[in-house]
């Protein structure tokens, strides 16, 4: 634990003849100092004593007061030590001077509270999905901001890993969470950036195959019999659309509406990334879209008859619960159908998208095109699809072994 020893700082006298009373905190032979805000003269300390000489006429109230400033740094030492904080004598200086470091969870608190009409729901989720993570590895004990470094985030992933079983593609997610906060608090300028342990611990991604499926697996899902309007119906529909359309995402099928939809083309506003995208269909995908037009349909209605057209889907909240329930029902009835068609793969409805894309590279299209109607940011998020055909032709190839 660190010692505490009060001294006269004569090498800082004032115009007035009086030096400041300092506090000098020692661990692991490494000094630091802060001011007590109390000026003597060197004849009224009593430096072997290390008290106010009873000459002094407020001696008695000086004492106390410097007995009080000893009393609340061991008390915040003891705290530093029971939160398992070993390297705590420069914290304890900024305790002194008014600069504690802020606390994770408090200013975790915060970031919420600021970031409600900034961030989308979704990525809300899973920043208290990561912070319930940091509580489980603290048992619940709140630590300072600063004490968040690259040691510490070691030791974080390899609970992460050991105790919670996390992939390491889910520890990614946890991670980017932890250093949104943290950026923020530089941001805010209340952490200060040359600390910040992401600078020095890199996140780690691993590219998942993905999972998709072939003409004949797409046509046995087509040709399953299915009751008319039925919700397995509507949801095999969705899927294989979405397998002809551009691999739209379920969210954005979800919002399709007829006023979106010409006869030929859809135009659609991506619920993720908030970009315009205008796919023209083929035969097949408007084959399943002029399924659900009916002499009653009108604009504002949902081409799949899944979402209510009198609830208000423009506030945030609401939206993400109805596409997270309907998402939910969709893959469970996916799962079903692909034991029925007897596909052997794990079908839910992002496949569609990655479907989309494999089929979309192997009869032609150029890889700019693929990239800028799945709307991907970047090319090389599209290459993963590439490099998917380029493996289903070196298979191919294995006929002349």
């Amino acid at each position: 634990m660190a010692t505490l020893k009060i001294f006269l700082n004569t090498s800082k006298v004032n115009g007035r003849g009086e030096a400041p009373l300092y506090m000098r905190v020692i661990q692991n032979r490494k000094s630091n100092y802060a001011s007590l805000g109390i000026y003597l003269k060197e004849k009224d300390w009593d430096s072997s004593k290390r008290i106010v000489k009873k000459a002094h006429p407020n001696s008695t109230r000086l004492n106390n007061l410097i007995a009080t400033k000893i009393a609340e740094a061991q008390g915040t030492l003891l705290d530093f030590e029971m939160k398992g904080d070993s390297d705590n004598s420069e914290k304890l200086i900024k305790a002194i001077k008014g600069e504690t470091s802020l606390l994770f969870f408090d200013y975790s608190a915060h970031f919420f509270k600021i970031s409600q009409t900034k961030l989308k729901l979704g990525t809300i989720r899973k920043m208290n999905v990561a912070i319930e993570k940091v509580k489980k590895f603290t048992s619940n004990q709140n630590f300072y901001l600063d004490q968040l470094n690259v040691i510490w985030l070691n030791k974080f992933e390899y609970y992460l890993r050991s105790e919670l079983k996390n992939g390491t593609n889910t520890i990614h997610t946890t991670m980017k969470s932890i250093r949104r906060i943290i950026n923020e608090a530089i941001k805010e300028e209340v952490f200060p950036p040359e600390k910040n342990p992401f600078l020095r611990y890199k996140l780690k991604w691993e590219q998942t195959p993905k999972n998709y499926l072939t003409e004949e697996e797409l046509g046995k899902l087509e040709k399953l019999q299915l009751q008319k309007g039925s919700k397995k119906d509507i949801h095999r529909d969705m899927f294989v659309f979405a397998a002809y359309a551009g691999g739209l995402r379920i969210s954005d099928i979800l919002m399709l509406r007829w006023q979106q939809y010409n006869g030929e083309r859809v135009v659609v506003n991506t619920h993720k990334t908030g970009t315009t995208v205008s796919i023209k269909l083929p035969p097949r995908a408007i084959q399943i879209i002029e399924k659900y037009k009916t002499e009653y349909t009108v604009n504002e209605d949902f081409i799949f008859p899944l979402l209510k057209r009198f609830i208000d889907y423009s506030v945030e909240k609401t939206l993400f619960s109805w596409i997270s329930s309907h998402s939910a029902y969709t893959n469970a009835d996916l799962k079903d159908l692909a034991k029925s068609a007897g596909i052997n793969k794990k079908l839910h409805f992002h496949v569609s998208r990655h479907t989309w894309a494999t089929r979309a590279l192997s009869k032609g299209m150029r890889i700019e095109y693929v990239s800028r109607l799945m709307g991907h940011n970047s090319i090389k998020t599209t290459q993963v699809y590439a490099k998917i055909v380029n493996e289903e032709l070196d298979k191919a190839m294995e006929v002349f072994n």
